[in-house]
């Protein structure tokens, strides 16, 4: 555990990319089976443990320590495992330090009643360090700057491999992954993957800059809408025994099938989409507020599935009857799909059609107004184009110069910043999470309603000037919330930037906005020229009345 914990130490305070995964690769290196396999886990985020979470780890500390000097200290630190890891009252070294494999198991297999006494006897055999790691492990939020696709890399130089190869055996693989170490070190055969319907890691797009595409020709690319839903792949295929399987996978390779019941049973095809999730209702697409009404229910009723009925709008065509086409060229992939789409008659899937033009300018023009280019009645729903070259592969990960998305410029408002609070991790320091208001009108006058939180949008030097205003014009304190000065005349004026609004009848003012963030600080604006909550109702009235159009 201590190398593990040392190597997650280290990670945290390395910088650069490319050390990284030699760090990584070096553990993996000098690590026997099965510990790096478990660390590989841990880094990949595929370990998840059913009793231990965080509220057990605040009971054992506020048993040790004062709960007021731990509030205290956890508002200040602002990271649950920090701060607990240098609060325990431990005694290194008293115990035996457990091994990575030992500690995954127990907290595996442990029941629960007995695992908060198994929990501290690890906190007292472990250094601070090895704490913070162990704590880290249980939270499931590393925060170390290595991603999943990192320490896959990592992997890959083990041996003579490319990420993409790791990538492409890893959805039939389970921790602590011995067979893969033994692959890339060449001394066992490529794992293959048995599972029916695998999950295959998504190609992504880089923001299309005016710098981008005026140095492309346009004939060599192609275009199609990029709907506002859930971007999702559904792979169906027969086990060994010759049953249908059929899995509907987020963009991260989470299986959310389980909440889409009416689709995984229309999903009778052997192959691979890679598509949109749309709610449909009388063949037109409603807009994300509405697809939100059936993501993350813990129970999906036969009243919800008839309300909220779902479809997939496919992209592109990654398997068909076993054959993979990751490698094929876009246009040749296009065409199979088409065929596929026209073959199946599957009610629940159609083609996202593709945009025809001629120039940059032509689609330039498309994306400022998509009813005219095609979109047709279902327009509300696009948020922007997708441009794709007509040879690129399906590759895996955010290649360079393949696919973009163009979106549509975000909405603005210029808000006021009410309440403050510190963010996590490395800015723990800082009052980095701020919620932000819109000017109202009651019998008693002028009034700000909260509308929405951001916490990014602004570099690293923005987010000092912001952290100094908050501290110096604090006015009230909640716990780790300050509420900072926010009258007509003394107060600061965020603009912010949001992809999306709806009505809400569960916040407070009755709109919520999607994907909000900084996008500039008005210094030069005082707080009473900010917008007001009717700004956000009109964009609203007129995001119906363009679908009802």
């Amino acid at each position: 555990m201590n190398r593990f914990a040392f190597l997650l130490d280290r990670l945290a305070y390395e910088p650069r990319r490319n050390a990284k995964v030699r760090l990584i690769a070096d553990y993996f290196r000098e690590t026997p089976d099965p510990e790096r396999g478990w660390a590989l886990a841990a880094l990949t985020g595929a370990l998840s443990f059913r009793h231990a979470k965080p509220g057990m780890i605040r009971g054992l500390i506020m048993e040790r320590a004062d709960p007021v000097l731990f509030g205290l200290s956890y508002d200040y630190v602002g990271d649950l495992a920090e701060t607990v890891a240098l609060m325990w009252p431990g005694e290194p070294r008293a115990n035996r330090v457990p091994p990575l494999s030992e500690i995954v198991e127990g907290l595996t297999s442990t029941a629960k009643l007995d695992l908060p006494r198994r929990l501290a006897a690890w906190l007292d055999a472990l250094d601070e360090v090895g704490r913070w790691a162990l704590l880290k492990l249980i939270t499931g939020s590393l925060r170390i700057g290595a991603s999943a696709r990192l320490a896959k890399t990592a992997v890959a130089a083990l041996g003579d491999h490319k990420p993409d190869e790791i990538e492409l055996v890893w959805p039939g693989l389970e921790p602590p992954y011995e067979e893969l170490f033994a692959w890339v070190e060449g001394r066992g055969e490529k794992p293959s993957a048995l599972d029916p319907a695998p999950f295959r890691p998504p190609m992504l797009a880089h923001p299309l800059e005016d710098a981008d595409y005026r140095a492309f020709d346009p004939a060599d690319f192609v275009a199609e809408w990029k709907w506002d839903g859930i971007r999702v792949q559904a792979s169906a295929g027969r086990d060994e025994e010759g049953r249908h399987v059929a899995r509907l996978w987020s963009r991260s390779g989470e299986d959310v099938s389980g909440a889409f019941p009416d689709l995984i049973e229309a999903l009778t095809f052997d192959g691979a989409i890679d598509g949109e999730l749309l709610v449909l209702r009388e063949g037109r697409v409603q807009s994300f507020n509405v697809l939100q009404q059936r993501l993350n229910r813990k129970s999906v009723t036969p009243k919800l599935i008839a309300e909220f009925p779902v479809h997939i709008r496919a992209y592109d065509l990654l398997v068909e009857g076993g054959e993979d086409l990751r490698e094929k060229p876009f246009m040749e992939r296009r065409a199979r799909l088409e065929a596929f789409i026209a073959r199946e008659k599957n009610p629940r899937v159609d083609l996202s059609p593709m945009v025809p033009f001629a120039d940059w300018d032509e689609l330039a023009a498309a994306r400022l107004d998509p009813a005219s280019a095609g979109a047709g009645e279902d327009s509300a729903a696009v948020e922007g184009l997708m441009v794709k070259r007509r040879d690129a592969p399906y590759v895996v990960g955010r290649p360079k110069g393949l696919w973009f998305k163009w979106k549509h410029d975000p909405m603005t408002v210029d808000a006021v910043l009410m309440y403050a609070q510190r963010g996590h991790g490395k800015r723990s320091s800082f009052y980095s999470d701020y919620t932000f208001g819109l000017w109202t009108e009651d019998d008693a006058g002028p009034q700000l309603v909260p509308v929405g939180k951001a916490y990014f949008g602004f570099t690293d030097e923005e987010l000092v000037e912001l952290d100094r205003f908050v501290r110096k014009h604090t006015i009230n304190r909640f716990g780790p919330v300050r509420e900072v000065s926010h009258t007509e005349d003394l107060g600061l004026v965020l603009e912010v930037a949001f992809e999306g609004v709806a009505r809400s009848a569960r916040h407070k003012s009755g709109v919520a906005m999607r994907f909000p963030r900084v996008a500039r600080i008005r210094w030069d604006k005082p707080p009473h020229e900010a917008d007001r909550l009717e700004t956000l109702e009109a964009l609203i009235d007129l995001r119906g009345a363009a679908r009802a159009s």
